[in-house]
């Protein structure tokens, strides 16, 4: 074990999270919970919040491969023009380059926590865009306790 270097655990709560709508146009929002200079690692760890109705411009990255986890709602993935539906509970891995999006196709907000590995400026894609701030549903989605089940 390496004692030269002790890493402190950094932990944050939805009340902590900056939410992001990239385009003023989105549907989307993106609420970061970790990005590389908090998690000092090439890392984007963030919730992704869709309006009903609600989708991501089809789009790819390079290097980076994306995961994303339902947590509430239903939907549909498309990824190099195949379509899948998802739900709460769903997880989807998207491995580079391939051109992707996800769609709301439910009657309520779909959320969906997503981590990109490496960042590929993903979370400096998110900052620069509106800052907007999470509501009410928003933080009882994410505040969300009664769905742990202890090991």
């Amino acid at each position: 074990m390496n004692s030269s270097r002790c890493m402190i655990p950094i932990i944050k709560s939805p009340k902590d999270y900056q939410a992001y709508r990239i385009s003023p146009h989105d549907t989307n929002r993106l609420a970061i919970v970790f990005e590389p200079a908090t998690a000092d690692a090439s890392l984007t760890v963030c919730v992704e919040i869709f309006d009903e109705g609600g989708k991501t411009p089809p789009n790819r990255h390079q290097f980076a491969v994306e995961m994303f986890f339902i947590l509430k709602g239903e939907g549909l993935a498309i990824c190099d023009g195949k379509t899948v539906p998802i739900q709460a509970g769903d997880s989807l891995l998207v491995p580079p380059t391939g051109i992707h999006e996800l769609r709301n196709t439910g009657s309520g907000r779909l959320y969906a926590l997503c981590i990109m590995v490496p960042n590929e400026d993903f979370a400096e894609l998110i900052c620069s865009g509106t800052p907007v701030e999470l509501d009410e549903e928003d933080l009882r989605v994410l505040n969300r306790t009664d769905a742990l089940v202890p090991c």
